[in-house]
């Protein structure tokens, strides 16, 4: 029940987009700022900046997004739009995070044609690989904290964090194993534990 409660307690705490425009700046600004990496960004931006969504929420949709076939931020995108304002949220988020983004790319690639040769320009973009490792990590660690309220417990959630990167980074597994083994798995803990926190109740 004190779960339940605080579930709700931090939904309510929670801001909301007022409009579809508000909603594709957003998403725009938000993939603007996305060099190396668009998921630590939107962590900080609908989390911590415009309190949009709570740690826990963030965590929900992301894991949800990851398991759907697709980039997991444009899956987060469209699901946090049609959440507050459906089809046409989805449309304004995914817009927001596309639009502007594709024609710096295509602009960007036409220059890449040109001056990919500069070892300049090649060490560069191996820099930028280093800084996206970085940024990732940041968001993980940041993260890591909603594990303590996790329904799972926070030896069990350790446990399968520690397998998938096991998993991930020493066997190489692909994603689709490892949502079949360790999100199968999980899923059924969690399960488990919401049912016998139910009895409980």
């Amino acid at each position: 029940m004190s779960a339940e409660i605080a579930a709700r307690a931090g939904l309510a705490a929670s801001h909301a987009p007022r409009s579809k425009s508000e909603l594709f700046v957003a998403f725009t600004w938000l993939a603007l700022q996305g060099f190396g990496g668009v998921l630590p960004v939107a962590q900080r931006e609908l989390v911590e900046r415009r309190r949009w969504l709570n740690h826990e929420q963030f965590v929900e949709l992301l894991s949800l997004s990851q398991v759907l076939p697709g980039p997991n931020v444009i899956n987060l995108a469209l699901m946090f739009g049609d959440r507050h304002f459906g089809w046409r949220g989805a449309v304004a988020a995914v817009g927001g995070m596309l639009g502007v983004p594709l024609l710096i790319v295509l602009a960007l690639t036409t220059l890449y044609t040109e001056f990919s040769a500069v070892p300049q320009v090649a060490g560069a973009l191996r820099g930028m690989g280093a800084v996206a490792a970085g940024m990732i990590l940041a968001t993980a660690f940041r993260l890591g904290t909603t594990l303590k309220r996790n329904v799972m417990g926070l030896w069990p959630c350790l446990l399968i964090v520690l397998a998938s990167a096991l998993a991930i980074g020493w066997l190489r597994w692909p994603l689709v194993w490892m949502v079949l083994t360790l999100g199968v798995a999980g899923f059924f803990w969690a399960w488990r534990q919401l049912a016998r926190q139910r009895r409980g109740a």
